[in-house]
């Protein structure tokens, strides 16, 4: 259903490209490609207000305030990866690229009953997302050897402490093909996700089930845009919220040194920069990068490939 509603919202756009250019051509090919730049221009303009308040609400946060070029620079990029996750990754090829699970593939170079020997990784995606989101992951991480599992989360605008289960089982999938238990990496909401899974677990499991977790971006302590959203996970998300205040007052204070989290001052979905930091943990700023671009930028997705590798 996650990917399904995202394909008629592209076929529905492309359906309106087509007519407005079939009715408007024969009279003025001028006005036609005019409406299509001008439907491109009001998403480019929705996506610039978005760092502009970011810019703005970030006056008071500790992370170096980004400049106007950096702010261009990501909006740039963060408007190109937009048309590419929402528009092909993820209504069209979430299913393109199968879990590898190497120990358990028929199409496994390992022998029977052989063990991977590098440490598995379970991808989690953010909010509005599937997994196609991590298709550039999955290619990485093949490519390494190491085992994968990326997940879905559904449905898409259900509870956080809902997809619980769905995290479980993906993690039980690689710990028993490599022996082994996985790095986690979750972008947005799915860190949030990750550590609502870990808080339902028994506290000796815990560190049992889960080697490291990798955070891009994710709202630890709630994000101001939080506060307009009607579903029941953007609402958890809400900044300083009951749902995230209570996650914090759960947790064992030991726990926050098992992750590295990411963040930045151009992030235009995670702001105030902040609240993307976990107190305790690895915390890492990458600057003038936004909010999906943070999940594949070169920096980034590079020094999270060699902490994983070095599990």
């Amino acid at each position: 259903m996650n990917a399904r509603w995202q394909q008629v919202v592209v076929f529905f756009n492309a359906l309106a490209t087509i007519a407005w250019l079939a009715w408007q051509w024969p009279r003025s090919p001028l006005v036609a490609l005019a409406g299509v730049a001008g439907a491109l221009a009001l998403f480019g303009l929705v996506l610039g207000l978005q760092f502009v308040i970011m810019r703005r609400v970030n006056r008071s946060d500790h992370a170096p305030r980004p400049s106007w070029r950096q702010l261009v620079v990501a909006w740039w990029a963060e408007a190109r990866l937009a048309l590419v996750v929402f528009g092909w990754r993820q209504p069209f090829r979430h299913n393109a690229v199968p879990d590898w699970l190497p120990s358990l593939s028929p199409l496994s170079p390992l022998s029977p009953g052989q063990q991977a020997t590098r440490r598995g990784v379970v991808l989690v995606h953010g909010f509005l997302c599937n997994r196609g989101f991590w298709l550039p992951w999955m290619a990485a991480l093949r490519e390494r050897g190491h085992a994968h599992v990326a997940v879905t989360l559904e449905p898409a605008f259900g509870s956080i402490d809902d997809y619980t289960a769905t995290i479980d089982a993906a993690v039980q999938r690689v710990q028993e093909a490599t022996g082994m238990a996985p790095v986690v990496v979750g972008h947005s909401m799915g860190g949030l996700v990750v550590r609502a899974w870990l808080r339902s677990l028994p506290a000796d499991s815990a560190a049992a089930r889960v080697h490291r977790v990798i955070t891009l971006g994710t709202p630890h302590g709630g994000t101001w845009a939080g506060r307009f959203s009607r579903s029941v996970n953007g609402q958890q998300m809400a900044l300083g919220g009951e749902w995230v205040r209570q996650l914090q007052q759960e947790e064992p204070a030991a726990r926050a040194a098992r992750f590295t989290c990411w963040y930045s001052n151009c992030d235009n979905i995670v702001f105030p920069a902040g609240t993307a930091m976990l107190a305790g943990a690895d915390n890492r700023l990458v600057e003038g990068v936004a909010h999906m671009q943070m999940a594949f930028d070169p920096a980034v997705m590079r020094a999270c490939l060699e902490e994983i590798a070095r599990g």
